[in-house]
């Protein structure tokens, strides 16, 4: 299966050398389940949007530092994007921002909750098992960094899985979307060394909080295998 990932940002310079960069993390989390997995990237945070949506047979987006309603020049070519993928029935997959995007694209809105950041490994309740789903289990635990969430879903979505914290956590949308919330693709090391850096837009309770969740196993693996079990049943159903 070749890959395109939506590239929105970069690991912070201060823990590229330890973590690498998103796209090592995606290709590492991924090839551990299936190896013959093939990647290629487009910046588009550099403005890097792809002309062509048959250039791979899958899409991924990253997160992201930056929020979907920021005024930067490449979220809304990007917004484009994603619908045009939603209109030929490609699959793409939207981590955290990418959640995010696909659910504003789609005319869902997107708010800075009230609730705060949520850092550190988030624990969810899967509400509705899809069939690919497997193996099954009925809780989802991934690492999270964010403070945007999905309020408002977008038509013909619908939730999987979700917390008090974070009620639209993996959404569905139509047969070819689907978005969470969470990361699979970070490390528990990297979370860590996140909220280290990041402690002076964090309060000090929450991170608190976040770090001693680590202590906690998350579903990355599993989480990662879903994600490709749901864009094989996507494929099928789109030949």
């Amino acid at each position: 299966m070749r890959i395109g990932l939506l590239q929105c940002d970069d690991v912070a310079p201060e823990l590229r050398e330890v973590h690498g960069n998103y796209p090592a993390m995606f290709e590492t989390l991924f090839q551990r389940v299936e190896p013959t997995l093939e990647f290629r990237v487009w910046r588009c945070q550099d403005g890097e949007i792809p002309d062509d949506i048959e250039a791979v047979d899958v899409w991924m987006t990253t997160g992201s530092k930056h929020g979907v309603n920021d005024d930067l020049p490449w979220i809304e070519p990007l917004c484009d994007f994603v619908r045009q993928l939603w209109q030929a029935g490609k699959p793409l997959v939207g981590i955290c921002f990418g959640h995010q995007l696909m659910a504003k694209a789609l005319g869902g809105e997107v708010v800075k909750s009230e609730r705060g950041w949520g850092v550190g490994i988030s624990f969810n309740r899967v509400q509705s098992r899809a069939e690919w789903m497997e193996p099954w289990q009925p809780g989802l635990d991934l690492v999270v960094s964010h403070q945007d969430q999905v309020e408002r879903l977008p038509a013909e979505s619908q939730i999987l899985a979700g917390s008090d914290f974070c009620p639209n956590y993996l959404m569905q949308i139509g047969e070819h979307f689907l978005g969470v919330q969470g990361h699979p693709e970070f490390t528990k090391e990297y979370s860590r060394d996140l909220m280290a850096l990041r402690h002076d837009q964090v309060d000090e309770e929450r991170i608190r909080m976040g770090k001693a969740s680590l202590s906690a196993s998350v579903d990355d693996k599993l989480m990662a295998q879903w994600i490709l079990n749901f864009l094989r049943r996507a494929l099928s159903r789109r030949d």
